[in-house]
């Protein structure tokens, strides 16, 4: 598929399968819809139309030095929608602050939104993993606080790994991610209560975890499954977490 221009921006987007609409949102720096095409989207398109993208910034989609509030992310992900012509209410599947997108869309767009499954969503957006481990490193320091597997994966396939590293640099260095993750509000219990009955699914050695038990705490018929594994759970517990999402799905 070529890039879709949606809110200004061209983005990077592939449909798999067919059948009720599902929308997978990956996280920050490391993440592209490749982390969803490998891991958990195949067997989700058994029976579903899968919709994964790249957000700004990331993967094949455009870099623009601004924009990576969740409120323009989830305006990237309406745009490209509309754009693709899904005029039905989805599922939104989405990891780190790719969940926290997913749940900025459920909250301001709750029509298009069918079900809602947040794996790893860092409540608040300051907790964010990422943000801490990249906040602390230079560029050259990057390639060693990649996730264990993903820099097992990389050591294999020495061009990707440089083109990885290259946009992690890029990123950081000459966009407003980081300020735009570091200034992004937390959500307060009272809107977080007017969701109903989401998936989340948190790794048991995530520090994220506390961040799950939060939003069962506060949201109606959340159900919270807790996997072996941390923060990166479609890596860590891939079969175990498409089991849960394709469980929650057809529920």
């Amino acid at each position: 598929m070529p890039l879709v221009v949606a809110n200004g921006t061209a983005l990077n987007a592939v449909e798999l399968g067919r059948g009720p609409g599902v929308v997978m949102l990956h996280g920050l720096f490391v993440g592209s819809s490749a982390s969803w095409y490998f891991t958990s989207a195949p067997a989700l398109a058994r029976r579903r139309r899968v919709l994964l993208y790249d957000l700004r910034g990331h993967g094949r989609s455009a870099r623009p030095a601004t924009g990576y509030d969740t409120a323009t992310l989830a305006g990237d992900l309406g745009a490209l929608l509309d754009a693709l012509g899904w005029r039905q209410p989805v599922a939104l599947v989405g990891h780190s602050y790719g969940a926290l997108v997913a749940l900025r869309f459920a909250l301001d767009r709750p029509d298009r939104v069918e079900k809602l499954a947040l794996v790893e969503a860092p409540v608040p957006p300051s907790g964010l993993p990422d943000l801490q481990m990249f906040l602390a490193l230079g560029p050259e320091s990057m390639a060693e606080a990649l996730p264990e597997a993903l820099r097992r994966s990389l050591d294999r396939r020495g061009r990707q790994a440089e083109r990885l590293l290259a946009a992690l640099r890029g990123l950081t260095f000459s966009t407003s991610l980081l300020r735009d993750v570091q200034a992004e509000p937390d959500i307060p219990d009272e809107r977080l209560a007017t969701l109903r009955g989401p998936l989340l699914a948190y790794g048991a050695r995530s520090s994220c975890l506390d961040a799950g038990r939060r939003l069962a705490r506060v949201i109606p018929g959340a159900k919270l499954v807790v996997l072996p594994g941390g923060h990166y759970l479609h890596l860590d517990a891939a079969a175990a977490l498409t089991g849960a999402i394709e469980a929650f799905l057809d529920g």
